[in-house]
């Protein structure tokens, strides 16, 4: 499983916490989920229709855009998708 997180470059102060908060999410499951920071000026940004930093996405579904969203909320959607 991906996170995404689109954000800014260099990173405003919203884009880095949402990173960190990902960063955390992805540690409650070692070696099953991986971060992956995209600038949100770019072709894959382009692709989604990136219109607001930053934007979370998992499996490249959008989870939250414009705003940071928690680890725990992170990590309560990645148990949905990985079972646990």
């Amino acid at each position: 499983v991906t996170i995404k997180v689109f954000g800014t470059t260099p990173p405003c102060a919203n884009c880095k916490r949402a990173e960190r908060e990902a960063l955390k999410a992805a540690e409650a499951f070692p070696g099953r989920v991986e971060v992956a920071k995209l600038d949100a000026i770019g072709p894959e940004a382009d692709a989604y229709g990136m219109m607001v930093t930053p934007t979370v996405m998992v499996d490249d579904q959008v989870v939250g855009s414009g705003k940071v969203i928690p680890a725990k909320q992170l990590i309560a959607h990645l148990q949905e998708l990985l079972g646990g």
